[in-house]
């Protein structure tokens, strides 16, 4: 840890970047996830489907930007590197081989649910944790994760 002038205790403060860190892991992944949808995407709703997993990935730059900022504040290393998203991230691994649509659209969805879930409970360890701020950061990425979900959800309750 840096030496900061952060008020937080050095115990809370490490506690509160080990914890950042492995939601910047899962929202590079969800990023990344998006992306390889948004590249691979087929079928009737091409377009459509291609520009939303584009928007959607753009979405989440913010919330990695403001993840890993929050991690450096408190006088941590974001750590964003690929072999360490690869280990750390709580998401399945992307399926490589789909191609429709409505496929990639269940995959992300599944994706975006996981990410909620554990950044919800995020909020709750950070807030036991002393770090207001930081359950408040994780807040609103939960805020901003349930709406991509429902984006992505509204593709597939049509028939239910």
């Amino acid at each position: 840890m840096h030496k900061t002038r952060n008020d937080l205790p050095l115990k809370t403060r490490t506690a509160v970047c080990k914890l950042l860190n492995e939601r910047l892991s899962d929202l590079i992944d969800l990023k990344l996830q998006t992306k390889q949808a948004h590249w691979n995407v087929k079928g009737p709703s091409f377009i459509a489907l291609h520009e939303l997993f584009d928007e959607i990935a753009a979405v989440l730059e913010p919330l990695i930007d403001s993840t890993a900022e929050r991690i450096t504040a408190l006088g941590g290393i974001a750590e964003g590197t690929v072999p360490v998203i690869a280990k750390r991230s709580s998401l399945e691994a992307y399926p490589l081989n789909i191609a429709d649509g409505l496929d990639h659209v269940e995959a992300l969805a599944s994706a975006f649910g996981v990410a909620g879930k554990a950044t919800r409970k995020s909020i709750d360890e950070a807030d036991e944790l002393g770090d207001a701020d930081t359950a408040d950061l994780f807040t609103g990425a939960s805020r901003e994760l349930d709406k991509q979900l429902w984006f992505l959800e509204a593709h597939l309750q049509a028939d239910q």
